[in-house]
């Protein structure tokens, strides 16, 4: 096979797009970068739901959007699209990171798992009593759940903005912390805010999953061959009434951590395609099609699909999915809310003390007590500052916060007045978790001894 192996030189306007592009692909993955699309978004939302176009806002999330084939249409509305499909995908990603870290991770056993998870439940239990304390009438007592939630790219977005002075393992106890929300949180949708069961459903459900094992069982490793088992699945579950997002759960869950059984190691696929490629004398496109083939079998099952989809997926989730929903359900129409009724005050009031106060309560003292106890031990270059630090980061309930007020109130003013609160409280402690971080990375820099 004749090759000229010499190095091209490209031109100019290609040299600077690959640059550009590059450049943007770094950018994206920094974790801040989210946190502040996410921001922008509900700013957006607000600024929007608040001016002389506030009628386009909510016209436009109330616009219908139908799918059908023949006589069979299901329509919905814009938003209905957004916060029950979409937002599965999302509920897709939480589900493979919660099953990484029960695999290898911060949850992959009782000695490493015991303090985060006593932060996170120390989290969700004093914010529910503090609302609750606020809160006693039937209607309102349904937003208990709304400010037990931490949202994982706000949090982590805002503790990269801190840089470098914040030890790693700070971090590391932050994600754990939020994952253990996460699951909370999922099986606090599942219990309390689904519907009446449909089993019928069921069945549905369970073909769906049963067509993600078979596909798993004959090895096929495509993700795009698990979309269809997916919406079967999903479908079943909007048909039994359990919200339909835990579908992405269920399917996060049941990703596999490991590659998939292949005859030869991936590497060793790679490098015999590669030299197949490399002994082949003017080879046709379609000589060639064999070794391509097996070139992207193998890229594809270098990592395990748990890793891989995540890594597909997370740049949507992280700068499409997320944004919309914060653009389609953070637009509180603020002349729209009236405090002074039917209790909206004290559920605002409630979800503000909730994540502000009794977050960071709620999270350092289940980990002093923890600790105390003897059940674990702060990790490596964790103090009680650091804790300190993910607690009040913690009080970030934003997306999923705002997440569980659509499932928790029917009154639009109720809703409006959870919603408010959420932003105000998630804007407080992600202020509040900046300037601990600033003062605690100024002090250690102070107390340094002198090179």
């Amino acid at each position: 096979m004749n090759r000229n192996t010499s190095r091209q030189t490209l031109p100019r306007a290609q040299l600077l797009a690959e640059r550009a592009f590059s450049t943007l692909e770094r950018f994206l993955h920094i974790e801040a970068v989210s946190g502040i699309v996410l921001l922008l978004a509900a700013a957006i939302a607000l600024v929007w739901a608040n001016s002389p176009a506030s009628a386009s806002y909510h016209a436009l999330w109330h616009a219908p959007v139908s799918i059908g084939l023949g006589s069979h249409v299901f329509s919905q509305s814009l938003h209905f699209w957004i916060n029950d499909a979409l937002m599965a995908v999302f509920f897709l990603v939480v589900g493979m990171e919660i099953r990484r870290e029960i695999h290898e991770g911060a949850l992959a056993s009782l000695q490493l798992a015991a303090l985060p998870l006593a932060a996170a439940l120390g989290g969700v239990l004093v914010p529910a009593l503090i609302y609750v304390a606020l809160n006693t009438e039937p209607t309102q007592l349904r937003g208990w759940a709304v400010p037990t939630a931490t949202d994982i790219a706000f949090a982590v977005g805002v503790l990269a903005l801190l840089g470098r002075s914040i030890p790693g393992n700070v971090r590391v106890l932050l994600l754990a912390l939020a994952i253990i929300d996460d699951i909370v949180a999922v099986l606090i949708i599942a219990v309390f805010y689904s519907g009446g069961l449909d089993f019928s459903g069921l069945l549905v459900a369970g073909l769906g999953v049963l067509m993600v094992l078979g596909l798993q069982q004959i090895g096929v490793g495509s993700a795009w061959a698990y979309v269809l088992p997916g919406a079967v699945l999903w479908l079943g579950l909007l048909q039994t009434g359990v919200h339909p997002t835990l579908a992405g759960v269920a399917l996060g869950l049941m990703t596999p951590v490991l590659p998939g059984r292949m005859r030869e190691q991936p590497l060793d696929m790679v490098a015999r395609a590669v030299h197949d490629l490399n002994a082949r004398t003017d080879p046709t496109p379609h000589d060639l099609a064999g070794p391509l083939k097996e070139l992207r079998q193998a890229q594809r099952e270098v990592l395990p699909p748990v890793i891989r989809v995540q890594m597909a997926l997370h740049p949507w989730v992280a700068f499409g999915v997320m944004p919309l929903f914060a653009l389609a359900n953070a637009g509180v129409t603020l002349d729209g809310v009236d405090l002074d009724l039917g209790g909206a005050q004290a559920v605002t009031v409630g979800v503000v003390l909730a994540l502000v106060l009794g977050k960071p309560l709620g999270v350092i003292a289940a980990s002093w007590l923890a600790v105390r106890l003897g059940w674990c031990r702060l990790p490596p270059g964790v103090t009680w500052p650091g804790v300190c630090l993910v607690g009040l980061l913690a009080g970030i309930g934003f997306t999923m916060s705002i997440f569980i007020a659509t499932l928790a109130f029917d009154d639009a003013n109720l809703l409006n007045a959870a919603k408010l609160g959420v932003l105000l409280a998630s804007l407080v402690a992600a202020l509040l978790g900046l300037a601990w971080g600033f003062w605690q990375a100024w002090r250690a820099r102070r107390d340094a001894p002198l090179a």
